[in-house]
C-alpha cells in the first residue's frame, strides 16, 4: 500500500455536498478494503527508528481530531494528551532518570543515560494521560480505558496514513511521581504511555504473527438451566 505523506482537504463545494448528502459514496466493500489496507500494513515503530521531519502543527491538529472521534460514552472525553516539545525535553528525560534512581538507586551511569535519552528520541512525543477521576455519569474506569485506547489507535492509524511511523512506549516510569508533578496531572489522572511519531529511518523485515479470529472469538453456550428463573 503506498501511503503519501499528505493530508486531503476537501474544496467548499464538495464539503457541502457531503454534508447534504448528495456525493456519492463508495461502495461498502471499497471502503472496507480501504480500511483493512491501512490497519494490515500498520507497524508499531520503535522510537529508535523514528527521524525528522515529523508532523507539522497542522497534520499533528489533524491528527488529534482523528482521537477525538473515539467512542465516548457520557461524552466526559476520559483522556488527554501532553505534547513535550523539543525545547522541553530534558525535562522529561531528568524525570525519567531520576525515576529509574528512585526505584534502583544501585541503577549504572549507563542505564541512567539511556533512561534520559528516551525523552529525545522521536520527533514527536506525547504523554497520554487517562482521566480517571469522578465525573457526572460517573462511567466505569475500564470504560474509559477502551475510549482512550481508541483514540490512540485513531492517532496512530491517521499517522500512518500520512506516511509516518508511530509506536507506544511506556514503563514504570509512566507512574513515577516526578512524572505525575511535572505533566501537572489532577487527581484521578494517570499517565498510561508516550506516543512517538516521526519519518521512519529503518522498517521491520516482517510484520508481527498476528492472531487469528479463531484464537479469540468464542460463542456463548449456556445452558438453559443456567438462565431460568426460578
Amino acid at each position: 500500500m503506498n501511503l503519501k505523506r499528505t493530508v486531503a482537504i476537501e474544496t467548499e463545494d464538495s464539503s457541502a455536498s457531503i454534508r447534504s448528502g448528495t456525493r456519492q459514496p463508495l461502495q461498502d466493500g471499497e471502503i472496507f478494503s480501504l480500511a483493512q489496507a491501512l490497519i494490515d500494513s500498520r507497524q508499531n515503530v520503535s522510537p529508535k527508528r523514528l527521524v525528522e521531519p515529523g508532523p507539522s502543527a497542522a497534520q499533528l491538529d489533524a491528527l488529534l481530531s482523528l482521537a477525538a472521534a473515539a467512542p465516548d460514552h457520557g461524552l466526559l472525553m476520559p483522556w488527554r494528551f501532553i505534547l513535550v516539545p523539543a525545547a522541553q525535553r530534558h525535562h522529561l528525560a531528568e524525570v525519567f532518570a531520576l525515576a529509574l534512581i528512585d526505584r534502583d538507586p544501585g541503577a549504572t551511569l549507563e542505564q541512567i543515560e539511556s533512561a534520559r535519552e528516551k525523552a529525545h528520541r522521536a520527533p514527536l512525543l506525547l504523554v497520554a494521560v487517562a482521566c480517571l477521576g469522578h465525573r457526572e455519569p460517573d462511567t466505569p474506569s475500564l470504560e474509559r480505558m477502551v475510549s482512550m485506547g481508541a483514540a490512540i489507535q485513531n492517532l496512530l492509524l491517521g499517522a500512518h496514513a500520512l506516511g509516518f511511523g508511530a509506536g507506544l512506549t511506556s514503563g514504570q516510569a509512566m507512574t513515577s511521581p516526578r512524572l505525575h508533578k511535572l505533566c501537572a496531572l489532577a487527581q484521578g489522572e494517570a499517565a498510561v504511555c508516550c506516543v512517538n511519531v516521526g519519518t521512519v529511518s529503518r522498517r521491520k523485515s516482517a510484520s508481527r504473527a498476528r492472531p487469528l479470529p479463531a484464537q479469540f472469538l468464542s460463542e456463548l453456550m449456556a445452558e438453559s438451566s443456567d438462565c431460568s428463573v426460578q
